[in-house]
């Protein structure tokens, strides 16, 4: 079944409710066993053109698409980046203070080229990327949360990057540079078959778990299989590996 393309509206919507620069913003890697979480941020302003054919949601789009469609995004938006947050830093931290920390520094990247988003566009419910401190109650001790400047403006959108061509075109940029870093680990670790899952639950990739154990760049604090016991988390794929629709 064909999907429908993202759209503007919401990037429109923004623009002229005063906003000048309008990012979209998503995540991969969040449900992986191994390598980083990464976040792609992409932006756009009023003098914004038509968005680049063919562009979905990364988890839509086959692996050459996506790739096809890298050079395209970045002629597109105004400026894009993506950061990282490591295994150790996700075991450390936890998985939402890892997320917002790869996405204040794709924010940084833009910042350093002189390009600063006065609101962000994030997929979901959950404003995942406004530090704790912010909010009453709550704090977090990791570190690189807009420490030196105030966050900009969050707009949640469920299904975002489906819906909105910004977040999917950072989806994109997250995607293949996240499964590139896989790529280029699997020399190193070629027992888990990361040049073909990318870290995610595979089958090859949970049985060299329960051989070998996990390595440096395993999240240690992940429920990880062992030798005694299958892995609840193995039914969990975050689309790249799922049948269907979803592409690798």
């Amino acid at each position: 079944m064909r999907s429908s393309p993202p759209t503007r509206m919401l990037e429109r919507e923004l623009l002229g409710a005063g906003h000048h620069l309008v990012a979209g913003m998503d995540e991969v890697g969040r449900g992986a066993l191994a390598g980083p979480v990464s976040v792609g941020v992409a932006v756009v302003d009023a003098s914004t053109g038509r968005m680049p054919a063919g562009l979905r949601d990364s988890k839509l789009l086959r692996p050459e698409m996506r790739e096809k469609l890298q050079a395209p995004i970045r002629r597109w938006c105004l400026a894009g980046a993506v950061g990282h947050a490591l295994p150790a830093e996700i075991d450390r931290f936890g998985i939402i203070a890892a997320l917002r920390l790869a996405g204040t520094r794709a924010l940084t990247t833009l910042r350093e080229t002189g390009v600063v988003p006065d609101v962000v566009i994030l997929d979901g419910s959950h404003d995942w990327l406004t530090p704790p401190g912010s909010q009453p109650g709550l704090s977090t001790t990791a570190p690189g949360l807009f420490t030196d400047h105030a966050p900009p403006v969050v707009r949640t959108q469920v299904k975002a990057d489906l819906r909105c061509a910004v977040v999917a075109a950072a989806s994109v940029l997250a995607k293949c540079e996240r499964d590139a870093m896989m790529v280029a680990r699997h020399p190193e670790y070629p027992a888990f078959g990361w040049q073909n899952n990318k870290g995610y639950s595979a089958p090859e990739h949970l049985a060299a778990l329960r051989e070998h154990g996990p390595c440096e760049e395993h999240r240690r604090s992940w429920a990880l299989p062992t030798g005694e016991e299958p892995m609840a988390q193995a039914l969990f794929i975050e689309g790249e590996l799922a049948g269907g629709t979803r592409a690798p």
